[in-house]
């Protein structure tokens, strides 16, 4: 990537020589050339906000910019290319979106987000921080920047406007009011579950913002709860790519002697399985982590894992992540382990089950859902 600042050689998290995708696009590329043209003063404190794979962050290094992002594998990719670009150690700030904001934000560089919800719940957190004069720019391709998300921008910070777009890329510019009244915070949000969805029947469910369906039980979840396996004694379990950990919690409601893990690469979504947990009694043994899918889980430990993997990375599609869970989940389940895998019909899970296990059986079907069951042999 060419800045102002010099080039910069980025990569995701973790690097794969065969993934196409960059760690950076023309958004990113059109915000540091405006900081550069426009002589922003970057002296006092920079915030950067869902900063997706560091890119930002790498440039300004020299400035000493804190980054917030809701992502582990965004933070792991931001080490990574700061240790590439010889930056100082401890040269950025590296905060979770779970974590206590700066106090103060004298430049507020916002990367817009997939979810409206996050950057809500984002800008809420962060408004007390910035001041009059805070410079205020956020970045994303056209595609990704809507009359709602400068709404959001206008009611929660100040007047907003967008600039001309260049290479399918638009900035936005806000002046903050501080006299402004802002809205509560609504995030983290709490609803029951309806009946006929087993054993979290009526059960809360807590989200915080950015959560995938985070007011309400999406169809497939739904359907993957009610083909669990759920009484087959006490297991190591793993809710992988947790999200709102209802899953998991369903195993330890209905199995209270289940060891259950949950994990995320979400700072977001792990904090919203742990709130859901809590708020059912907090049943059996549970462990909450943020992180690579199963990475650091030791080989052959595990005797179930649960799984609704994303297909989507940010506005890609892609399967790699589901791949990378797939063989994540057969090297950490015994022999005789099994997987349980939720997915759209279209995906064709079943063809990278049945090459990375060998087998792969239909446990539910309706028009949209498959639940798939694979066992590790050995």
């Amino acid at each position: 990537m060419t800045t102002p600042w010099g080039e910069f050689s980025l990569a995701r998290f973790p690097e794969d020589p065969r993934d196409r995708l960059r760690a950076w696009d023309a958004s990113d590329a059109y915000l540091l050339r405006h900081l550069a043209e426009e002589g922003v003063p970057l002296s006092g404190a920079v915030v950067a906000l869902g900063d997706r794979w560091g890119a930002l962050v790498t440039a300004l290094a020299r400035f000493r910019p804190t980054q917030i992002t809701d992502s582990y594998l965004g933070q792991e990719a931001t080490r990574a290319n700061l240790a590439r670009a010889g930056a100082a150690p401890g040269a950025v700030r590296l905060l979770t979106t779970q974590d206590p904001p700066p106090e103060r934000v004298d430049v507020l560089l916002v990367r817009v987000p997939k979810s409206l919800a996050l950057l809500e719940d984002q800008l809420l957190r962060l408004a007390p921080a910035v001041h009059t004069d805070t410079v205020v720019i956020g970045t994303g391709m056209v595609k990704e920047i809507h009359t709602s998300t400068l709404r959001l921008f206008e009611r929660i910070l100040g007047p907003t406007r967008t600039s001309l777009a260049r290479q399918k890329a638009r900035l936005i510019f806000c002046t903050p009011d501080p006299e402004q009244a802002r809205p509560a915070n609504p995030w983290p949000h709490r609803y029951d579950l309806p009946e006929g969805v087993g054993a979290v029947s009526g059960r809360p469910v807590v989200n915080h913002a950015g959560v995938f369906c985070a007011d309400r039980l999406d169809i497939g979840t739904r359907f993957f709860l009610t083909h669990l396996p759920l009484t087959r004694g006490v297991r190591r379990v793993v809710d992988l790519g947790c999200g709102n950990g209802i899953v998991g919690t369903a195993v330890a409601l209905a199995n209270p002697g289940a060891d259950v893990l949950f994990t995320d690469e979400s700072f977001q979504a792990v904090a919203s399985a742990e709130a859901t947990y809590e708020a059912n009694g907090s049943p059996g043994r549970a462990e909450f982590r943020v992180g690579d899918g199963l990475a650091g889980v030791p080989d052959g430990s595990v005797d179930v894992v649960l799984n609704n993997p994303p297909f989507h990375s940010h506005q890609a599609t892609s399967d790699a992540t589901s791949w990378r869970m797939f063989t994540g989940a057969r090297r950490a389940l015994r022999p005789g382990g099994e997987l349980y895998v939720i997915g759209n019909r279209h995906l064709a899970y079943h063809v990278k089950l049945r090459r990375l296990f060998g087998n792969s059986e239909l446990v539910a079907s309706d028009a949209k859902f498959v639940v798939l069951r694979a066992v590790k042999r050995a």
